[in-house]
């Protein structure tokens, strides 16, 4: 936990420390977390080593602050999906969520992809406690829904998985994807054209 925590945070320790995440989430989603340091996050972030160390006391507590972050801005589309909801009109809100995220978060994405291509060493009791339970709610949700005839039957497990693989493919590989649709269809629209693909895709 970082420094400060202990007592309120005057506005300079939140501007301050709101400084540092947003550049060690620049250099974590470019360089990884073995590959980053905290030299670099500090000249990114435009302050000395020991001003930084003020408030976090290592990469470790950094790194594990904008997991926290993300992870909770990660869940709460998920957490949106409402059983009592119409299942078409459920499912293509969660696509859309995703999408949108993987439109305005592209670096926190990395930052995930990161961490699980490592073996999740620091989120490791995250998924398998907070997110296995909150994915088998929805499961179960969507299971039902199959189980009515809403929605075509498959495993509602990876039903879930081919949403996240799917709509995190435009953040993890979008140089990739511009690349491929060109100029014409590389621009913004490429994450409404993503949306609507996915929709029919899964609810077709």
């Amino acid at each position: 936990m970082d420094k400060p925590a202990g007592r309120k945070r005057t506005r300079i320790q939140r501007e301050k420390r709101e400084l540092i995440l947003e550049a060690a989430l620049e250099v974590f989603s470019q360089h990884g977390f073995r590959g980053s340091t905290i030299d670099q996050i500090a000249e990114a972030a435009g302050m000395s080593k020991p001003n930084l160390l003020y408030y976090f006391k290592g990469k470790e507590a950094i790194f594990v602050t904008l997991i926290d972050r993300l992870m909770e801005a990660w869940l709460a589309p998920l957490r949106e999906m409402d059983a009592a909801g119409d299942p078409q009109t459920e499912i293509r809100s969660y696509i859309r969520r995703k999408i949108e995220m993987a439109r305005d978060f592209p670096r926190e994405s990395r930052l995930f992809a990161n961490e699980i291509l490592q073996g999740a060493p620091r989120i490791l009791p995250l998924l398998e406690g907070e997110l296995k339970e909150l994915v088998d709610e929805k499961a179960g949700i969507i299971r039902e829904w199959m189980r009515q005839g809403k929605l075509k039957k498959a495993d509602p497990h990876h039903f879930i998985f081919a949403i996240w693989a799917t709509t995190q493919h435009y953040a993890d590989f979008d140089v990739q994807v511009r690349a491929v649709l060109g100029p014409d269809k590389g621009g913004e629209g490429r994450f409404e054209d993503a949306a609507r693909f996915l929709e029919g895709l899964f609810l077709g």
